[in-house]
């Protein structure tokens, strides 16, 4: 039993990736999957396909290294969160699409919610602010919409769960229906200090409590393969959402920790231990994992535009006919000439929650060229990432010392060397990028007997690329007050 494989469910593709004994990326098999967009706003996937595709790529990855389900000491999953399926216990047919994280049909649910006065409940009991974003209003749409759905759910006829329930649903053949704390912290349902499903929460969004999976830990054996998925019973043992994972595999384990993904977005989590901060900057307190018994927390803000400003350089004005071809470009100025670029295409994340910003582009001269925009585009992501991480060392009351980076845009070198400068702390890409998948790896390693404990693990953990701040701190006050009023000149445009 030398591999653990991880099965990773994500919002485009799924993925299965089989790590070694070293947390080493052996093998690696992806397939993508259909987008839906019914109407404006709206987005789901077909669960089947779901399903169809994660099947797929872990019997292919095995086939691909050329062993068997002999060679595997355990199964982790990692998904991409508050995803929302309901489906037949008895058939397992879905009752509807899976409705996306990203679906904001929920809108009018949050703002009645808001307008009874809930929203401070919500966010004392979950640490999440009452937004479509998150899978208990998504629940109630699909048993308000679907005939007899709700009084189905009462007699248990139903089951309600985010991708990591389906999957174990599929695996096991529809013996079990759980999820993992981690998860569990982003339906909107579940009081993350009590560590339970919370009743209050499912009488105001009237889900009945028989829909609900078993909640348990991130790490221990849950269940076993049946047989036919890949030829052997298999324990699954480790389960944990996509940035909860990537935060346990970026070795963030001591309290002040911060990773940021890089993305078509940016997600940061600050892990806080055995504390679960409440945020007074408009950041999410939420669960990181469960293990031993020992339920730890995180601060996590969101980015909503970081490398989809570059796909915008690209798509929208045209000038870079590759994402790759930015780096080049922008390094073709020393700076970007007074020309700041805030990219609010869809309204501005954490800690601004402003949906009416719009991105706004300033200070351009007849001087101004398209590498000095490119330039500016740079810098965008790096300042929105020092926005959200100067209002978690507020909540924390604490200074990092380092920022660990993973996702598709840290293979910009000169991305990472301006957030490294705007910070003024060590920025660091780690050897293995695949953080998500090698943290759910982990967890399930650990949960079977596979590593013996989190420091055997964290001795594995190795630094590919660090880049350390070189630009003065003068001019580094002076670009970020600029950045400041540029964001103030984009606030409320739309409004």
């Amino acid at each position: 039993m030398s591999f653990i494989l991880t099965l990773d469910q994500g919002t485009t593709s799924s993925r299965a990736i089989l790590f070694d004994h070293g947390g080493n990326p052996v093998a690696m098999a992806q397939q993508e999957f259909s987008q839906i967009f019914p109407h404006p706003g709206w987005v789901e996937h077909d669960p089947m396909e779901i399903w169809a595709s994660q099947e797929a790529v872990a019997r292919e990855v095995l086939r691909t290294a050329g062993i068997r389900a002999a060679d595997l000491a355990a199964i982790g999953i990692t998904n991409q969160r508050e995803t929302t399926l309901v489906w037949d216990r008895r058939t397992g047919q879905p009752l509807y699409n899976a409705i996306v994280w990203q679906d904001r049909r929920t809108a009018d649910i949050c703002e009645q919610l808001r307008r009874q006065g809930a929203e401070e409940l919500f966010r004392d009991k979950t640490g999440l602010v009452l937004d479509p974003y998150f899978s208990g209003t998504k629940v109630k749409w699909i048993l308000d919409h679907i005939p007899d759905a709700r009084a189905r759910a009462r007699r248990g006829e139903l089951a309600f769960g985010t991708v990591d329930s389906w999957l174990i649903w599929q695996i096991t053949g529809g013996k079990k229906h759980l999820t993992d704390v981690s998860n569990a912290a982003r339906t909107l349902l579940f009081n993350i200090h009590r560590g339970e499903w919370d009743e209050d929460l499912l009488t105001l969004l009237d889900i009945p409590r028989e829909l609900l999976p078993e909640v348990r830990s991130s790490s221990e054996v849950y269940c076993h393969s049946r047989p036919d998925f890949l030829g052997g019973a298999l324990p699954v043992s480790g389960i944990a959402g996509d940035q909860q994972a990537a935060l346990f595999g970026q070795i963030c384990h001591r309290p002040g920790m911060v990773k940021n993904t890089y993305g078509t977005g940016c997600f940061m989590v600050m892990f806080t231990g055995e504390q679960a901060i409440t945020s007074r900057n408009n950041l999410l307190t939420t669960i990181a994992w469960e293990r031993d018994g020992r339920k730890t927390f995180a601060l996590e803000g969101s980015v909503f535009v970081a490398g989809a400003v570059v796909q915008w350089l690209r798509d929208g004005l045209g000038i870079i006919r590759s994402s790759g071809e930015i780096e080049a470009l922008a390094a073709g100025v020393d700076n970007s000439d007074g020309v700041f670029f805030v990219p609010a295409f869809t309204g501005l994340g954490a800690p601004y929650w402003d949906p009416h910003a719009r991105g706004t582009i300033t200070g351009m001269t007849r001087g101004t060229t398209r590498a000095h925009i490119a330039r500016a585009a740079l810098d965008s992501i790096a300042h929105q990432t020092v926005d959200v991480l100067k209002a978690m060392e507020a909540d924390a009351g604490m200074a990092i010392s380092e920022l660990r980076t993973d996702g598709g845009a840290t293979v910009n070198n000169l991305l990472m060397q301006i957030q490294a400068d705007l910070l003024d702390v060590p920025v660091i890409c780690p050897r293995v990028s695949e953080t998500s998948a090698l943290g759910a790896a982990y967890l399930a390693g650990l949960g079977c007997g596979f590593w013996k404990n989190t420091e055997q693990i964290g001795e594995q953990w190795q630094v590919a690329r660090r880049f350390e701040p070189v630009r003065s701190r003068d001019e580094v006050a002076r670009q970020r007050e600029q950045w400041r009023r540029a964001v103030e000149r984009s606030r409320s445009w739309a409004e």
